[in-house]
């Protein structure tokens, strides 16, 4: 076999326009997921009557089943629930205007906040529980001692598990093409379909996603590296 390096070129600039749906994926779900995360984390922390029990159940569950069939189940059960509501209630919005990628940022938003409220979790957890007790001590309220002590610790302690959770998704997004989504990797099979180079095509996929990857680590060490400087008092 012989590689054809010119059109492992033309490949990888023909990808180019999908990488913006790859990162409008990745970024969505992480950030909503961040925001379950840390809802489903404190609730389970602190043992809120109701909520606990439902964020465990939630982790447990997402955890233990694959992210295509999070997809699978929100792609087939959301339009179901969607038009039965809106033949129910006479709304003019039905399932077919839910465009495609919104069922992949839904989809792996729920997977994402699973995943990311362990990290959290174990992130605030890490804080030593005299800090919370000493903000008590000179009156600080929960959600203020949470705010300003516990939680910008335990992001500078879950960071390489965030940067993990965030490749991971990155990685993850190629899933999307079974909505549909035209992201990187379903480009490829696309591009390789015109004369059957599909080794060439996915090898230039694999290239972005690795220089995406390299941005990502490169980024969340330059965070480290400033956070670390704070704690050392070392910025002023």
């Amino acid at each position: 076999m012989t590689l054809d390096f010119a059109f492992i070129w033309q490949a990888f600039l023909l990808l180019l326009p999908a990488i913006p749906n790859t990162i409008y994926i990745t970024v969505v779900s992480v950030g909503c997921g961040f925001i379950i995360g840390l809802i489903v984390a404190l609730s389970r922390i602190f043992a809120i009557p109701v909520l606990s029990q439902i964020g465990t159940a939630y982790v447990t569950f997402i955890r233990g089943t694959p992210m295509l069939t999070h997809l699978l189940l929100i792609y087939v059960g959301l339009p179901m629930i969607v038009d039965s509501l809106a033949d129910k209630y006479h709304w003019s919005f039905h399932s077919v205007s839910i465009p495609m990628i919104g069922f992949a940022y839904l989809s792996f938003s729920i997977t994402a906040g699973a995943y990311l409220s362990e990290v959290i979790r174990s992130g605030i957890l890490a804080v030593n529980k005299g800090q919370m007790e000493a903000a008590h001590s000179i009156g600080m309220t929960t959600f203020q001692a949470l705010r300003r002590i516990v939680l910008p610790q335990a992001f500078a302690a879950a960071l390489p598990n965030l940067s993990n959770s965030l490749i991971g998704m990155l990685h993850g997004s190629t899933l999307a093409f079974t909505v549909s989504v035209v992201e990187v990797n379903a480009k490829a099979d696309i591009i390789a379909t015109t004369n059957w180079k599909f080794f060439e095509a996915y090898l230039a996929a694999a290239l972005i996603f690795w220089g995406l990857t390299i941005l990502i680590e490169r980024a969340t060490a330059l965070l480290e590296k400033r956070i670390n400087a704070y704690n050392r008092g070392g910025v002023a």
